[in-house]
C-alpha cells in the first residue's frame, strides 16, 4: 500500500454516484471504471466508490479492479464504510460514517498505513475523529445539496477549519466550479463532490485549475 495520503496541497476527492444495482452492475461497473481511469490520468488524489446499493462481492470486484488504476500512482482508493473489503481488495483505506465502526476500531485493527476518512457533520464530531486516529474528516454539506439536511455555510466550515487545524478538513455538499475557491479560502484541505465530480469534464477542469 501506498503511505498515508499528504495533505501538502489541496485535495480533490471523487465519490462515486452509488447508484449502481445489481441489475446494472456490467454496464456500470464499465462507467465507474472508466471514472477511475480518468480521474487517475487527471492526478485526482482520492476516489472513494460508494455504491451501497450492491453486495459485498460485487463491490469488492469493482475495488479489485479500481486498484489496478491507481496501483503505482498517486491516487488513494478508499471504500465507503467497508474497510474489510478495502483491505482485500488492495485498496488504501476506508471512509466511515456516523454507523460505521469507530475510527480508533479501525486504527487499532488494521495495518498502520490504512487511511481513515471520516463524514463529520459537527464539530465535536470532527475532534472525535481526529483524536481517534482519523486521516482527514468530511465536513458536510456546505451549501445546499439535493436530498440532504441544510447546509452548514461557510462560516460554519471556516471555524471547523480553524479550530481542527492543522487536521485535514475537506468540503463537501454542493461543491462545484462557482463556489470550491470559497472553501479555500475558508481553510478546506480539499474538495468532494459526488455530482459535479462525476462528469467527466469538471473532473478535468478543477483537476487543472487547481494545478495552476
Amino acid at each position: 500500500m501506498k503511505n498515508f495520503v499528504s495533505f501538502n496541497k489541496s485535495q480533490i476527492y471523487l465519490i462515486t454516484d452509488g447508484t449502481t444495482t445489481a441489475e446494472d452492475f456490467a454496464e456500470k461497473k464499465l462507467q465507474i471504471l472508466r471514472l477511475i481511469k480518468n480521474a487517475v490520468e487527471a492526478k485526482i488524489s482520492l476516489i472513494q466508490i460508494r455504491e451501497k446499493r450492491l453486495a459485498a462481492r460485487l463491490v469488492f470486484e469493482i475495488v479489485s479492479e479500481a486498484a489496478n488504476f491507481t496501483r503505482r500512482t498517486d491516487t488513494k482508493i478508499l471504500v465507503n464504510d467497508r474497510a474489510d473489503i478495502a483491505l482485500a481488495a488492495n485498496a488504501d483505506g476506508v471512509h466511515l460514517t456516523r454507523t460505521s465502526l469507530s475510527a480508533a476500531t479501525i486504527r487499532r485493527s488494521f495495518p498502520r498505513d490504512f487511511v481513515i476518512g471520516v463524514s463529520a457533520h459537527t464539530i465535536e464530531k470532527a475532534e472525535i475523529a481526529k483524536r481517534h486516529g482519523a486521516n482527514f474528516v468530511t465536513f458536510s454539506p456546505i451549501f445546499s445539496s439535493p436530498g440532504k439536511s441544510e447546509p452548514q455555510g461557510i462560516e460554519k466550515f471556516k471555524e471547523v477549519c480553524e479550530r481542527l487545524k492543522p487536521f485535514p478538513v475537506v468540503a463537501l455538499g454542493g461543491i462545484d466550479e462557482t463556489n470550491f475557491a470559497e472553501v479555500l479560502e475558508a481553510g478546506a484541505s480539499g474538495l468532494a463532490a459526488i455530482r459535479f465530480l462525476n462528469k467527466e469534464k469538471n473532473l478535468k477542469k478543477i483537476a487543472a485549475d487547481l494545478c495552476r
